[in-house]
């Protein structure tokens, strides 16, 4: 090779001046991305729930460990299995992990095996030896598609965004998780009191069945008053509406649960009352802190707020120059069996370096977009926080007020039975007429029945405060390959 040949490939081998300079140019028009804090969501949680006057750390357990019940048990395991609120939201996460999955396969090359065959004709008019020339060639290699060299994080952070919306997504199938377990519960301690009241309106019913027959047979003797016999028959026909009342409301209830676990619920009838120590454990409240590492929707909102965050760092990055790569490294030839002889090696390379000089604004509203969203993403982050705080405020209170309306209900039914025994003894002494029986087992009805809807208001504010405390550590998180 001689001097010139070598001076020539020396010049071509090196970036003109004019080529550098308008390369510094470029990234110097970078510097025009504004750089923003991060937004931090404001302190918005109390340092103890109101009345709890020792708070302390607490452990949850889980749905097996909190609610005793076999038969509660096995209603809950049916309800994860079939209910379909709990399927879509299996779905929607799959869907997630998919999107996050493209995302990060975006960080990568993409290889791809070519082969190729042209043939074209140029007719006698076009060409040269004014006679029809049929051409061709064949290739075959390996091909790099337009790869990003991801200099300034743009495709990290939308591949981080993608996985925090994943996150998010698992999160909120945990917070549905969570609410069906509750929503089983509720129905089935609402299901168990309405089998309480059909059996205290049947026993009601045959008590004033008998009553009425007694009296019946006192009238026609006699021995009591037409009145008397009315009396006794208007205190039956509201046993009777009752009974058919709680009947119609049990099997709407049966219903609605039916609905809740996705099948015909497993059901064995319950022998006895509802009791409080035997359905579900003791629980402490913990730390209000607590909840922002228990409760699964405020650990999706967190999750959320990552996301926002990745796709503002995404929308700067947008600023700088995207550089990208083609490439192919194969042989071609005329002839098909000349494709892999010596000297048919092909070869492309094409790097491309791109920055729009002006776009009308748009990559700046793009970024005054993300940072709105995150500034929304930060405002529901501490919304949630101030719910969830609300949620076991409003149990706890709950649970405490239930309790002493319970102890009052329980002396009210004993004071009510006392008062209706009294009420038949001067009856029948003939001290007082059957009105004031009437009026007597009118309200020990009524406070029987107000005991059984107390005992459960006070079993489900406890499912409630087990919820707004966020369940327990009993379900994992799902496998995550680790961010790169």
């Amino acid at each position: 090779m001689n001097r010139d040949a070598r001076g020539a490939k020396g010049k071509g081998a090196r970036w003109p001046a004019w080529a550098l300079a308008g390369l510094l140019g470029l990234l110097g028009l970078t510097g025009c991305a504004p750089l923003r804090p991060p937004v931090q969501p404001a302190q918005v949680l109390a340092p103890a729930y109101p009345g709890d006057d020792a708070p302390e750390a607490a452990t949850l357990p889980d749905w097996r460990g909190y609610f005793l019940s076999p038969d509660l048990q096995a209603l809950i395991a049916q309800a994860l299995d079939n209910n379909r609120n709990l399927r879509v939201a299996v779905l929607r996460v799959e869907q997630a992990r998919a999107a996050y999955g493209i995302q990060r396969a975006a960080q990568f090359p993409l290889l791809a095996a070519q082969a190729s065959e042209t043939r074209s004709r140029t007719p006698a008019d076009l060409n040269l030896t004014r006679r029809p020339l049929v051409a061709g060639d064949y290739q075959v290699g390996l091909g790099l598609a337009s790869w990003e060299l991801d200099l300034w994080g743009r495709v990290g952070q939308l591949k981080q965004a993608a996985l925090e919306t994943y996150l998010a997504g698992d999160e909120q199938r945990r917070a549905v998780t969570l609410a069906l377990i509750a929503e089983v519960a509720q129905a089935y301690f609402q299901l168990r009191e309405l089998d309480e009241r059909v059996a205290l309106a049947e026993r009601t019913v045959a008590s004033r069945a008998e009553s009425l027959r007694i009296f019946a047979r006192r009238e026609a003797l006699g021995a009591t008053s037409r009145l008397a016999l009315t009396q006794v028959e208007t205190l039956l026909t509201q046993a009777q509406a009752l009974l058919v009342q709680a009947r119609q409301q049990r099997e709407t209830q049966w219903q609605a649960l039916t609905l809740v676990v996705g099948a015909t619920p497993v059901w064995h009838p319950a022998q006895g009352a509802l009791d409080e120590a035997a359905e579900l454990v003791a629980l402490r409240a913990g730390l209000p802190s607590q909840l922002l590492e228990r409760r699964p929707d405020l650990r999706a909102a967190e999750h959320q707020l990552l996301a926002a965050r990745a796709r503002v760092g995404a929308a700067r990055a947008a600023f700088f120059p995207q550089i990208s790569l083609t490439a192919a490294l194969g042989t071609a030839s005329a002839e098909l069996g000349g494709l892999f002889d010596r000297g048919s090696r092909a070869w492309q390379f094409a790097p491309a370096l791109t920055l729009p000089l002006f776009d009308a604004g748009l990559r700046e509203q793009n970024l005054s977009l993300a940072a709105l969203r995150e500034h929304e993403a930060v405002a529901q982050y501490e919304r949630a926080v101030q719910q969830a705080f609300r949620d076991v405020a409003d149990a706890l209170d709950a649970r405490q007020a239930l309790g002493a309306q319970l102890e009052i209900a329980r002396h009210a039914l004993a004071v009510q039975r006392e008062r209706s025994r009294l009420a038949q003894l001067r009856y029948d002494h003939g001290a007082a007429p059957y009105l004031e029986v009437l009026d007597a087992e009118r309200d020990l009805l009524s406070t029987e029945q107000q005991l059984l809807q107390t005992r459960r208001a006070l079993l489900a504010s406890r499912v409630a405060l087990y919820a707004a405390l966020g369940g327990g550590a009993g379900e994992s998180p799902t496998s995550l390959p680790t961010p790169n």
